[in-house]
C-alpha cells in the first residue's frame, strides 16, 4: 500500500510550513507599519482589504509556481488557477483583515492543500503569537512541533465555542445559534478570524467553531488540523465551481459534535 507520505503530502507539508513562515513574516512587517496601508472595502464596509493581503498572496503564489508549477491555486484575492496535477492549494493570505488593520493580533496566514476532494495539508501561521499550526493527512497535527490531540471530555458546557458572522447571512441566524448555545449552558467567543479559531479547536483552546457561511480559503487548512487532532468537521463542497462558493462551517471535538450539530441545525 502506498503511504500518504509517499504520495507527496509530507513534502508538500514541509513546503507549506516554509511558505507560511515567509508569508507570516511579510504580513507581520505590514502589520507593524499598518498606519501606512491604504485600506479598501469590498461589497460590505466591514469586509476590508489592503496591499498587505495582495502582497502576501502574491508571495505564496510565486512560491507555489516555482516549487509545484502544475498544482492549482485558489486564493481569496486573485481567484482560481486550475490544476493539472490533481493538487490544489487554497490560501487566505491574511484571514482576519479587520483585526489586522485595526491593530489586533487575531489574524493568520492560512494555507491548505486539496487532493481527491480532501484537505490533505493544513498550515496556519499566527505571527503575532509566533505560532505555526501544521497537519497532513495521516501524519497528525502539531503546534510549533508539539503534537495536538483533542480532549474528548470537553463539551459545550465546560469549554468555549467559537462563533463567526458576516454579511452573507441574516443576523438572526447567528443570533439564534448564540441564544441556543447560551441556553444550553455554553459560552462563546469571536476573534475575527475563522481560520485561527479552527486552529484553536485543533489545539483544544475551543471545543468547536461554527459560522453559517465561509469560503474554502477560510476553513480548509483549519479543517485538516481539526481532523488530524482527532476532531470532526462538516464536509465542505469542493467539486468544480462549488469550491469558490461559500458554505456552512462547523468543526468540533468529540465531546461537542452532537450538541453543536443540533444547535446549528446541521
Amino acid at each position: 500500500m502506498t503511504s500518504h507520505a509517499t504520495t507527496g503530502y509530507e513534502a508538500r507539508q514541509r513546503f507549506a510550513e516554509n511558505v507560511a513562515r515567509k508569508a507570516g513574516a511579510l504580513a507581520l512587517d505590514y502589520f507593524l507599519r499598518r498606519e501606512t496601508l491604504v485600506i479598501e472595502t469590498k461589497k460590505d464596509p466591514q469586509d476590508v482589504v489592503s496591499i498587505a493581503d495582495r502582497a502576501v498572496e502574491t508571495l505564496i503564489r510565486e512560491q507555489i509556481a516555482e516549487a509545484y508549477p502544475k498544482d492549482g491555486v485558489l486564493g481569496e484575492e486573485y481567484g482560481m488557477a486550475e490544476s493539472s496535477s490533481g493538487f490544489t492549494w487554497v490560501i487566505d493570505p491574511i484571514d482576519g483583515t479587520s483585526p489586522f488593520v485595526n491593530g489586533m493580533p487575531t489574524w493568520c496566514v492560512s494555507i491548505a492543500l486539496l487532493h481527491q476532494g480532501e484537505p490533505v495539508v493544513g498550515v496556519i501561521a499566527a505571527p503575532c503569537q509566533d505560532e505555526l499550526y501544521s497537519a497532513a493527512h495521516g501524519l497528525g497535527a502539531r503546534l510549533n512541533g508539539t503534537p495536538l490531540r483533542i480532549d474528548g471530555s470537553r463539551t459545550i458546557r465546560n469549554a468555549v465555542t467559537g462563533v463567526g458572522a458576516n454579511h452573507h447571512v441574516p443576523p438572526r441566524r447567528v443570533a439564534d445559534f448564540v441564544e441556543a448555545l447560551l441556553t444550553q449552558g455554553g459560552t462563546f467567543i469571536r476573534n475575527g478570524s475563522g481560520a485561527l479559531m479552527l486552529a484553536y479547536v485543533a489545539a483544544g483552546r475551543l471545543v468547536g467553531y461554527y459560522e453559517p457561511y465561509m469560503h474554502a480559503w477560510d476553513c480548509l487548512a483549519g479543517y485538516c488540523l481539526v481532523r488530524e487532532a482527532g476532531g470532526w468537521f462538516l464536509p465542505f463542497p469542493v467539486e468544480g465551481e462549488r469550491l469558490t462558493k461559500g458554505a456552512p462551517v462547523l468543526a468540533a471535538g468529540p465531546g461537542a459534535i452532537e450538541d453543536l450539530r443540533t444547535l446549528a441545525q446541521l
